[in-house]
C-alpha cells in the first residue's frame, strides 16, 4: 500500500467563495506506518482527513493509492481500500458490538446485508485484533468511551481496508485510555500492515508513537520524523511558540518568565 498525495490543496467552496485551508501538500504513507497528522486549532487537520476519507473534494491536486487516484474510484471501491473512523457521534440504537462491527462488510454484502462465511470471519477476527471480543454481545450504547473506540476500529477493520483514517481517536478518553488507543494504532499499523493516518491534538502521546508526522501549519503541511520536527522547532513553532518543547522527551514545558527586579524599599 501507497498513499500519495501530490501537489493537495484542502478546503471549502467554489470559485470566489472558495478558501484554501492548505495548500500543496505532499506527503506519503507507505503500508506498516503510523502517521500523526497535528497542528494547532484551525489549521486544517480534519480538513485534510475528511478530504482523505472522499467527505470533502479535493481543490487542487491529486491524491493516489496503490497507483489509483482516490476521486475516480467508485464509492464502493474506495471503502473497500479507506477505513474511517470520525469524532461525529454514532447511535446505532440497540445494536449489540458484533452487529455494529458486522456493518463494516456492508461494501462486501451490498443492500442485503447478508452476512455469510467470510464475513462472519472478518467480524470476528477485527474484534479479537482489537482485544474486544468479550464485548460481542454486549448492547454498543452500554459502552465506555474507550470501549465505543475499540469497537468503531474494529468496524473499520472488518472493511479489511488498506488505508485507515482517524479523527480524534482519544478526543474523549482519559490519558491511560489515550495511550491505550496510540498503542492499538501502532500494532495494526504494524501487524496488519496498514497505512494508519491520525489526526489528533494529542502531540505529546503522537510523537512519541508515530513513524511520521505530518504538521499542519500556516497553510501548508510539512513532513518529516517525530525527533527531527523536534529539534528543528517545527513542532514548537506550529503551537505558536506559547510552550517550549524539550526534543529529548518530546514533552511541552511552559516558557520560563523574566524574573523582575525585586522593588527597594521606601525610603522612610
Amino acid at each position: 500500500m501507497r498513499l500519495v498525495l501530490e501537489g493537495v490543496s484542502v478546503g471549502y467552496g467554489a470559485g470566489r467563495r472558495r478558501k484554501e485551508v492548505l495548500a500543496g501538500v505532499r506527503a506519503e504513507v507507505a503500508s506498516g506506518e503510523l502517521v500523526c497528522l497535528v497542528g494547532a486549532n484551525g489549521a486544517g487537520k480534519s480538513t485534510l482527513l475528511r478530504t482523505l476519507a472522499g467527505l470533502q473534494p479535493v481543490l487542487a491536486g491529486r491524491i493516489v493509492l496503490d497507483g489509483r487516484e482516490l476521486g475516480g474510484l467508485r464509492i464502493s471501491e474506495r471503502a473497500r481500500m479507506v477505513a474511517t473512523v470520525l469524532t461525529d457521534a454514532v447511535d446505532p440504537g440497540v445494536l449489540t458490538v458484533a452487529e455494529v462491527v458486522a456493518l463494516g462488510r456492508h461494501p462486501y454484502t451490498g443492500m442485503t446485508g447478508r452476512l455469510r462465511g467470510n464475513d462472519r470471519r472478518a467480524i470476528v477476527e477485527a474484534l479479537e485484533i482489537v482485544g474486544a471480543q468479550d464485548l460481542a454481545n454486549r448492547r454498543f450504547a452500554e459502552l465506555s468511551d474507550g470501549q465505543r473506540q475499540r469497537a468503531l476500529i474494529a468496524r473499520a477493520l472488518a472493511q479489511e481496508p488498506k488505508l485507515l483514517l482517524l479523527d480524534e481517536p482519544t478526543a474523549f478518553l482519559d490519558p491511560p485510555g489515550r495511550l491505550q488507543v496510540f498503542e492499538l494504532v501502532a500494532r495494526l499499523a504494524e501487524g496488519q500492515r496498514l497505512g494508519v493516518v491520525v489526526c489528533t491534538h494529542d502531540v505529546e502521546v503522537a510523537a512519541r508513537h508515530a513513524d511520521r508526522l505530518w504538521v499542519a501549519t500556516e497553510g501548508r503541511v510539512v513532513e518529516g520524523l517525530p525527533d527531527d520536527l523536534a529539534r528543528n522547532g517545527t513542532l514548537e513553532a506550529a503551537f505558536g511558540g506559547t510552550y517550549r518543547l524539550d526534543p529529548e522527551t518530546l514533552l511541552f514545558h511552559p516558557r520560563r518568565r523574566p524574573h523582575s527586579p525585586t522593588a527597594s524599599p521606601a525610603p522612610s
